[in-house]
């Protein structure tokens, strides 16, 4: 599908009546969808050239801010003079107002990381998001200001300024008439984390949608256990007990001693009872204090061991029960993998019986192969749809020596299947190895480099 679209976007100007810069545009999201960013990038470029040709401005810049976006990660800085780009367009051609600020709260955006990534002034951004607000806020597009709100919010935040961060944060909840975006929530939950409001950070954190996201389901996860660990204390807990009960120990003898000293003077000053007994209480209540500060210290301590005691037998039921799992797919890995090899050499053997010279190739039809290759990849994660991917001028009979080596097959029955020799399987394993995987360790084996993949 992907090579289709990579064909289909680089026809002749002459042979495309039906190649407009919008078509080419619908395909490189299509492609960036599925994580292959070169080749998203490649259509993108295309489609601006399409885009100048035909003066379509509208997809003019809206391909660079598509491209913008693919490339914000790996290179700010480029992201942002391709934003700035895009406004220049825009400016030249505007269009919906909502077009504008939209640019200008990516350009914000890449403005604010390239300014985080070089310790620079963040002036720059603010004064792209700025803009966004103020035409978003006198036209009301309600969603672009709680959007514009986020992004001056995440930049207050990475200048430190916390307070500030949780205002434009919460000033978007307030102004939201559907739900807030995991952006928005992000940065309200980190601000309220920042200012140690826990409560508050947790709940925010826990209204937010991870959906498939693994990456922003593991953000929400690790700053949930930030909070559980700052909720119980110290880190090192046999340490802090050390030393909380060093402490209170001290303060117990100290309050013992003074209270001692004191009785010793007041037996000599019977003119001071009334201050003697007003000085006993006192001391009484410190004693008192120290003794139910004692007891709190030890609860929570205790409450602390018994945490972690239970998270490490919840972890250790965890990878029992991973190990149980690993072992189970391994098992029916292998039963796959016997199969499959049972398969194979039970044709072997037939074709052996009809043919006594026994050096005629064996052959799989490509429904055999496809089969084979999907029912490993079935139990490899993928593994060949990956080198597939990695590798895509692989020739399709390396790939399938690659498959007949991760069925532990012998280098016979593969040269039987190939009608070669033993030593000329060994060559060709040697050549996919050097050429193809780039490995020259005569020490690593092809079956260790597959096993890795």
């Amino acid at each position: 599908m992907i090579v289709m679209l990579m064909v289909a976007c680089s026809q002749r100007q002459s042979d495309s009546d039906s190649q407009t810069a919008a078509r080419c545009l619908e395909e490189a999201e299509t492609v960036l969808a599925n994580d292959s960013i070169r080749q998203g990038e490649t259509l993108l470029r295309k489609t601006i050239q399409l885009a100048e040709a035909s003066e379509d401005w509208h997809t003019y810049y809206i391909a660079y801010q598509r491209l913008a976006e693919a490339l914000s990660q790996s290179n700010p800085e480029e992201a942002l003079q391709l934003m700035k780009k895009a406004l220049t367009i825009y400016e030249q051609h505007p269009d919906e107002e909502r077009n504008e600020v939209i640019l200008l709260d990516y350009a914000g955006t890449y403005a604010a990381q390239v300014a985080y990534t070089k310790e620079g002034t963040y002036d720059e951004a603010l004064d792209f998001i700025n803009q966004a607000y103020d035409i978003a806020k006198k036209n009301q597009m309600t969603d672009l200001i709680c959007q514009t709100l986020t992004s001056l919010a995440n930049i207050a935040w990475a200048r430190e300024d916390y307070h500030l961060a949780l205002d434009y944060a919460q000033q978007a909840e307030s102004i939201a008439t559907t739900g807030l975006r995991p952006g928005t929530l992000q940065v309200l939950a980190r601000s309220y984390l920042s200012l140690n409001m826990l409560d508050s950070a947790e709940t925010v954190y826990r209204q937010i949608d991870t959906d498939d996201d693994i990456h922003l389901a593991y953000i929400v996860q690790s700053h949930l256990a930030k909070i559980a660990l700052r909720r119980i204390g110290a880190t090192e807990i046999e340490d802090s007990l050390d030393e909380a009960f060093d402490q209170i120990e001290d303060i117990y003898y100290k309050a013992l001693e003074q209270k001692d000293q004191y009785y010793q003077a007041t037996l000599q000053q019977e003119i001071e009872n009334q201050q003697l007994e007003y000085r006993s209480k006192i001391y009484g209540r410190t004693l008192l204090i120290v003794i139910i500060a004692s007891v709190i210290i030890l609860l929570a301590v205790v409450l602390a061991l018994r945490y972690r005691i239970r998270m490490q037998e919840q972890e250790k039921r965890r990878l029992q029960q991973e190990a149980e799992h690993q072992k189970t797919l391994l098992h029916q890995a292998n039963e796959v993998v016997a199969f499959l090899q049972g398969f194979i050499l039970e044709r072997t053997e037939v074709l052996k019986k009809l043919n006594q010279s026994g050096d005629s190739a064996i052959y799989l039809s490509l429904h055999e192969w496809s089969e084979i290759e999907r029912t490993l990849n079935a139990i490899d994660g993928n593994r060949f749809a990956k080198i597939r991917e990695q590798y895509p001028n692989m020739q399709e009979d390396d790939i399938r020596l690659c498959i007949l080596t991760r069925l532990g097959l012998s280098n016979r029955t593969i040269g039987n299947i190939y009608c070669i020799t033993v030593s000329a399987v060994q060559h060709r394993k040697l050549k996919l190895k050097k050429d193809v995987f780039g490995e020259t360790n005569p020490d690593i084996t092809l079956e260790q480099i597959l096993k890795n993949k």
